[in-house]
């Protein structure tokens, strides 16, 4: 019995797929572990009373006889109008758990006079996924109850169409939050009658981005609430540590959690990689890896090539088109044709075309971003490659899933790239097989989150004071620095209204990437390629810049900041690209301090002044660096929570670090620590930056920080304060276990680093690091980390 099967499944076996990559070619020197992971039995149970017949049957011509006993449970819950989310693996299902009694009360609501005596709202991060999903739940209910998409893509003549006759919309948090709610009295027939409320991928709804949401949500339920309606909230989420906690966050409803896995699962065999050293040096000497990206595009080829399905999951837009582009020219016509890039920023119909190509098997490859992590349902994969591990053991575990949805076995292989966190991990296995999942972190109470959502809010209805305990505690204070700011005014009766003629909506960005996407257009023929997030764009598009888009390369011709447009032309340059860039940091208060004898561990609030002053070109085939050209862009500010230590002069002095050598060692604890920081925190290393200083101004010591890499803080930077032993005792013992003499990527140098890894010192950061930890408060067992990333 199958769930969800769009084509029939392959039977690759793992063992004999891993052998032909690893020992046939001449590789198993680059297996640093192997793990297997057994088969897992289904467990049953009886479809509960309240699933209509009609949608039972559904399911049974899909091949779903009867529910896994987690899916039958959750729907139990729902049907009790108890706030749930469902926590289990990849391929488990989750979608019929949340659907089956949501479908079935949409099904009821059409026997009233409206056709629509019930209503359902459908949330998720991506329109990839909830395309997706519209195609699962017409799968499951006849065409009366009107399933429609409701997205940036949706043309204008079918959103009315939407408004008012849909039963069940499938939408997204941004749409939410500026198409939706500031809309509400156009919706109101759908709000009065608003059912359910599906939250898909929670767990991707993490640090600013989550907080956002989280506070989108609050908004929603104050507006259904003046419609007379109070919906059920069902959320879906990857395998993570307190899924309870984080539903409870996000919606602040009490959520029940189902978390027992019954659905089957094939064998998996998972390989840790790590690609082999090169004849090429890196900065200042260090021995270089093959990065994760080629070893991917090797691998990719030879899995292709022997008509594995595959996707290979890569770190960043960029990543996925050179991956593609590399298979695609190894592999030669016909077989290249069957190999794609997919990724965020492309066009809609771009999206669409590729999903569909994926679905049908008409594509044997993928080269994917996350973007394909959380949304189409890829069955029939045999293989998944991971290059780079994707920043959190959710995400992990998430990306391989992908591979063996049908029950059949799996290979799953996480290539290593040449940096701290990577190597740690695949010479750490337990650190990934032996560990459960982190927790998801969010803060809705951040002001710099919480007060725009307060504006929005008083936009779509003024605000009284019994909507405060909604919003949190922090909204109380907030309201009259809002009103001194010309935002809000006060009535008569004490309500709170929305001053401006903008729209308040307009004013929140929920992404957090600080102001409006910058657009990448041909210069010659004015055609739009894509899109690149505002925070990237002054180290991805910058005047001089290589961007890749669908495997063709583009130089930056014109960066307009006023506008945000990069002009680009064709080229095909023999060169890379990588920005540099400077930054400092000032101490504006401070939280909570700890004494580490001597020395000092504390956490507070931080201005960080960033600004990209150049950019070097670098050999494609070889790295080696061809020239630095200047660039003159303006400095960005960012106010956040930062974790910092400091140490005395007698401790440099215990460590053998003498002045002309605290640069280099406090540079490369610094490193080092932003690379394992998300073994700890739910974050990647493009979350987080650092900031090293021989002698800080503020702390009149030597001084290291790391901090969140959003406005306000995401809660990063303070999961690294409450667990700084374990964080640095990893972070110390990473860089001990390196063989390399002194520094490299896998240890400490860092990729982003604005001064071109200089200073760094290897030995003497082991040796400060240790003298810190020496007065550290006992008690706490040192674990295993993960990377974080600079923006050094």
């Amino acid at each position: 019995m199958t769930h969800w099967v769009s084509m029939p499944p392959r039977h690759h076996q793992p063992e004999a797929l891993l052998a032909s990559l690893s020992t046939e070619r001449g590789r198993s020197d680059r297996l640093t572990h192997t793990e297997h992971l057994p088969a897992r039995e289904a467990r049953y149970a009886p479809w509960p009373e309240g699933i209509r017949q009609e949608v039972v049957a559904a399911a049974s011509g899909l091949g779903v006889v009867l529910p896994w006993a987690h899916q039958a449970e959750a729907m139990d819950l729902a049907a009790a109008g108890r706030t749930t989310v469902i926590a289990t693996g990849t391929a488990s299902g989750k979608s019929l758990g949340y659907l089956a009694p949501l479908l079935s009360d949409l099904l009821t609501g059409t026997e009233a006079r409206n056709g629509r005596g019930a209503t359902a709202l459908y949330l998720a991060p991506t329109k990839a996924l909830a395309a997706d999903q519209r195609r699962r739940a017409a799968e499951l209910v006849p065409d009366r109850v009107r399933v429609a998409l409701y997205d940036g893509d949706t043309p204008p003549q079918e959103r009315e169409w939407v408004r008012q006759y849909a039963s069940y919309v499938l939408t997204n948090p941004d749409m939410l939050h500026r198409g939706i709610l500031p809309a509400h009295p156009r919706w109101s027939s759908f709000l009065k009658s608003l059912r359910y409320v599906v939250v898909d991928e929670c767990h991707t709804y993490r640090g600013v981005f989550g907080s956002h949401v989280a506070q989108v949500l609050r908004r929603l339920r104050r507006l259904c609430a003046r419609y007379g309606s109070e919906p059920t909230f069902l959320l879906a989420s990857a395998t993570t540590a307190e899924p309870a906690v984080t539903a409870e966050r996000l919606t602040g409803l009490p959520a029940t959690a189902v978390t027992e896995d019954h659905s089957p699962r094939g064998p998996m065999v998972f390989a840790l990689w790590e690609p082999p050293l090169t004849e090429n040096t890196g900065e200042h000497g260090a021995p270089v890896r093959r990065s994760a990206t080629a070893e991917a595009g090797y691998l990719l080829t030879d899995l292709v090539h022997g008509g594995t399905r595959t996707v290979a999951f890569v770190r960043s837009r960029r990543a996925a088109e050179l991956v593609a582009l590399q298979a695609q020219e190894q592999l030669g016509q016909p077989l290249a044709a069957r190999v794609a890039a997919y990724r965020g920023g492309y066009l809609a119909e771009e999206r669409r075309a590729l999903e569909r190509d994926l679905h049908s098997g008409r594509l044997l490859g993928l080269a994917s971003t996350s973007a394909l992590e959380l949304g189409v349902d890829v069955s029939g994969l045999d293989a998944v490659l991971l290059a780079g591990y994707p920043g959190t053991r959710a995400s992990l575990w998430q990306q391989a899933g992908r591979a063996g949805r049908e029950g059949q076995g799996a290979l799953a292989v996480l290539i290593a790239r040449d940096d701290p966190l990577d190597t740690y991990l695949v010479h750490h296995p337990d650190a990934l097989f032996a560990t459960p999942v982190e927790a998801t972190v969010l803060d809705p109470d951040n002001p710099h989150v919480l007060a725009p959502h307060l504006c929005a809010a008083a936009a779509e209805l003024p605000l009284t004071d019994a909507d405060l305990e909604l919003f949190g505690p922090s909204s109380a204070p907030l309201l009259p620095v809002l009103e001194r700011r010309g935002l809000l005014r006060r009535r008569s009766d004490g309500s709170w209204y929305w001053t401006r003629r903008e729209r308040a909506a307009d004013g929140v960005d929920l992404r957090g990437s600080g102001g409006s996407p910058v657009q990448v257009v041909e210069a010659d023929t004015g055609r739009l390629l894509g899109t690149v997030d505002a925070e990237a764009a002054h180290t991805t598009v910058h005047t001089g810049a290589v961007h890749l888009h669908q495997g063709r390369t583009y130089l930056v011709r014109e960066f307009d900041l006023e506008s945000s447009v990069a002009l680009v032309s064709p080229a095909n340059p023999p060169y890379t690209t990588s920005a540099r860039d400077v930054t400092s940091i000032a101490v504006l208060s401070t939280d909570t301090t700890e004494e580490w004898g001597e020395a000092r561990l504390s956490f507070g609030s931080v201005e960080v002044t960033n600004q990209v002053v150049g950019y070097l070109r670098k050999r494609i085939s070889t790295g080696e660096v061809l020239g630095e050209s200047k660039l003159d862009l303006p400095p960005r500010t960012l106010r956040t929570r930062a974790v910092w230590w400091t140490v005395t002069e007698d401790q440099l002095l215990d460590a053998l670090v003498p002045f002309d050598l605290l640069p280099g060692a406090a540079h490369a604890a610094e490193h080092a620590s932003i690379g394992l920081l998300p073994l700890f925190a739910t974050c990647d290393r493009w979350d987080i930056g650092g900031v090293s200083v021989p002698l800080h101004p503020d702390t009149g010591l030597p001084t290291v920080f790391v901090y969140d890499g959003h406005s306000g803080g995401a809660g990063f930077a303070e999961r690294g304060f409450r667990r700084a032993v374990e964080w640095l005792t990893a972070t110390r013992d990473a860089i001990a276990a390196c063989e390399c003499e002194r520094g490299c990527p896998s240890c400490v140098q860092s990729p982003k680093c604005g001064n071109g890894n200089e200073p760094l010192d290897k030995a003497a950061a082991i040796r400060l690091l240790t003298v810190l930890l020496a007065g550290a408060p006992a008690g706490t067992a040192p674990t295993t980390g993960e990377a974080p990333a600079p923006t050094d």
